[in-house]
């Protein structure tokens, strides 16, 4: 049975690379009928890209639920991929998707979440905090008898997206240097945003007698990267890869505040999460790794930050450096 999918903020990095994973790899495409991206911006070059790889585009205009029911109903979606958008008003945005997706009665709903957002304090990480709240929304379907889209669902959190280092890229090619607000002792494990995109279509297009399959089914997915890193190993990492030396500086989150305005395409909203994710860092509240689910669904091994640091090489290599690189 081929599934009609339906992935919301596909303008964005995740959106665009799940949705991108879904149509080309016949792992996966050919176990979907048809899939739809619902997008705050229709005319972006992502969704046009999408658009050329056999997706259909849908305007999404938040603020109206019905208008958002009906645009759910009209797709014809059995199965959707709930993305919260990045916004400034992010959390009301999910609040509409979450609570369309009950009245359009979408029967298999994989939500995106965050990892660390259980460990946020609502006063300190507010925004981390938020998709707490938007879980708990996202689960109180379970037991409404008036929808069936509790009846699958699955909850992935992802952690820290390795690819948010190359905001520093600048950095990294004109200084040599890794500039992250996280302190000297503490780790954390980045993770590909590839491989999370590979956990989520996998849940998508998995099979069971209930809608997704069983094996995921029901299930709360941490997913951070393989390696505990503090900032001096991530810097260690990327030198090796790229045959230069790179430094961790461990600077202030006013700092980091001003260098991610500076340089980053990212709205208020997610420099904030990025910010309020550090803090997490600093506070000794990151220091583990959940790769098991990773395993078990792809049965595959996530990227090590090595692997990550060469693929994005050109991007970190210091422009005026005068070193013989290594090989």
């Amino acid at each position: 049975m081929s599934r009609s999918l339906c992935i919301t903020s596909a303008e964005g990095h995740t959106g665009f690379l799940i949705a991108e994973l879904c149509l080309t790899d016949p792992n996966f495409a050919d176990k979907l009928g048809s899939v739809t991206c619902l997008s705050l911006h229709p005319n972006a070059d992502s969704c046009k890209e999408l658009t050329k790889l056999g997706a259909k585009i849908v305007s999404h205009k938040p603020g109206r639920l019905r208008d958002t029911v009906s645009a759910l109903k009209s797709i014809g979606a059995d199965t959707m991929c709930l993305i919260p958008p990045t916004h400034q008003d992010k959390f009301d945005i999910t609040v509409e998707l979450i609570e369309a997706a009950k009245k359009a009665n979408i029967p298999n709903v994989c939500f995106l979440s965050s990892a660390g957002c259980d460990l946020a304090e609502r006063d300190r990480q507010p925004r981390l905090r938020e998709f707490i709240d938007l879980e708990a929304m996202f689960m109180s379907s379970k037991g409404d008898p008036s929808t069936s889209t509790g009846h699958s669902p699955v909850i992935v959190r992802p952690g820290f997206y390795a690819e948010n280092l190359l905001l520093y890229s600048k950095q990294a090619q004109e200084e040599g240097l890794l500039p992250l607000p996280i302190g000297t002792n503490h780790k954390f494990a980045p993770i590909a945003l590839g491989d999370v995109a590979q956990v989520v279509a996998h849940v998508l297009t998995g099979e069971g007698k209930h809608g997704f399959s069983d094996e995921h089914r029901g299930q709360l997915i941490v997913l951070t990267g393989p390696m505990l890193a503090t900032g001096d190993e991530l810097a260690t990492a990327a030198s090796k890869s790229i045959g230069e030396d790179l430094q961790f500086e461990d600077i202030s989150e006013a700092e980091a505040k001003k260098v991610l305005h500076a340089q980053a395409e990212s709205d208020d909203s997610e420099i904030q999460y990025l910010l309020e994710y550090y803090s997490l860092v600093r506070e000794g509240k990151t220091n583990y790794i959940s790769t098991t689910a990773f395993h078990d669904i792809t049965g595959g091994h996530p990227q090590e930050p090595p692997d990550f640091f060469k693929v994005y090489e050109q991007d970190l290599h210091p422009k005026h450096s005068h070193k013989k690189r290594k090989r």
